[in-house]
């Protein structure tokens, strides 16, 4: 998935997780939205796939441009319609905040807003955190040319072998987010960004050797598990920041605007590695990059928990 999705609703989906999570699931709160988006991804992938080939009169490989046309034309009808019976959804069945509340956050998040949390180390450390994991979320698209252009897999093979890690996310996230709310989430964000460390690493040094078809699957669904579960749980900082809620708009716009900023510079990075470095060479020095992150994230992580004083023992941070 791009980064593009973050645009139009971003900070109102971050706010609205944040209040179903209350302050002992947000853990749970997080990991479930993008499990549940992850999830919902993957089914969407592979249905509309299903349903492309349906719509075709002859087989994939033997239909004319026509013919592609008209499917994938279909395709985005039936996509509207999902998207307009999901607004119809959201509508009906998600409850109006509570007035007072409300109120305080019409007030609130506005430049005031913006000035509350810019002082705020913990936002700028969280911040830090997003990029770090946003870099090895976009390195997993590297996954199935790594295994093409390394191993010499064909493409079916090197997609099989893409398509896990989309798989892993719902998965990485839900399991995470449930155990933040037992240990802590920024606690299981050291544990996630170790696993990502070291999963780069084994691409990055070449220890994969003659490209063993489930050595790269282990390597690939472990990688990718630390790296879906970073993002199914680096909003849940903002209880442990103690971020006010009614301010959280403004310091998810402000860590949203810092932490995404790998849409911008990872596409070219990565392409000019692979490119000035081609066969198994170019894809380790990626991972050297999403490796390099991931040690600056997990440092930001433990300044984090000493700038917001989180105890080591499990659940304080939600206490507070």
């Amino acid at each position: 998935m791009g980064g593009n999705h973050h645009a139009i609703f971003w900070a109102a989906l971050i706010r609205a997780t944040r209040e179903w999570g209350g302050n002992t699931s947000q853990g749970s709160a997080f990991g479930l939205l993008d499990g549940g988006r992850g999830l919902t991804a993957a089914l969407l992938a592979t249905i509309s796939v299903s349903i492309f080939a349906a719509l075709l009169p002859t087989g994939v490989a033997s239909a004319t441009l026509e013919q592609r046309t008209a499917a994938l034309k279909q395709i985005i009808w039936i996509f509207t319609g999902l998207v307009f019976g999901v607004a119809v959804l959201v509508w009906f069945s998600i409850p109006e905040t509570n007035g007072n509340n409300s109120a305080g956050a019409r007030k609130k998040l506005t430049l005031e807003g913006v000035r509350k949390v810019l002082p705020m180390p913990a936002i700028w450390l969280q911040a830090t955190i997003v990029v770090c994991a946003y870099v090895g979320i976009k390195s997993t698209a590297d996954f199935s040319l790594y295994a093409r252009d390394a191993f010499g897999y064909d493409d079916v093979a090197a997609a099989r072998l893409g398509t896990i890690s989309l798989w892993v996310r719902p998965f990485a996230a839900i399991g995470v987010g449930l155990l933040g709310d037992r240990f802590g989430s920024s606690l299981m964000i050291i544990f996630s960004i170790l696993v990502v460390i070291a999963g780069s690493l084994v691409i990055a040094i070449g220890a994969l050797g003659n490209g063993i078809y489930w050595i790269l699957i282990c390597t690939v669904a472990g990688t990718s598990a630390g790296i879906y579960a970073l993002r199914g749980i680096y909003f849940a900082l903002f209880e442990e920041a103690r971020i006010p809620l009614a301010f959280t708009g403004s310091a998810i716009g402000l860590v949203s605007v810092i932490g995404y900023t790998p849409d911008i510079f990872t596409g070219p990075l990565f392409g000019y590695l692979i490119d000035r470095s081609p066969g198994a060479l170019g894809h380790q020095h990626v991972f050297v990059v999403v490796a390099g992150f991931a040690i600056m994230g997990l440092i930001a992580t433990l300044l984090f928990r000493r700038v917001t004083r989180v105890a080591s023992s499990p659940g304080e941070s939600q206490s507070n």
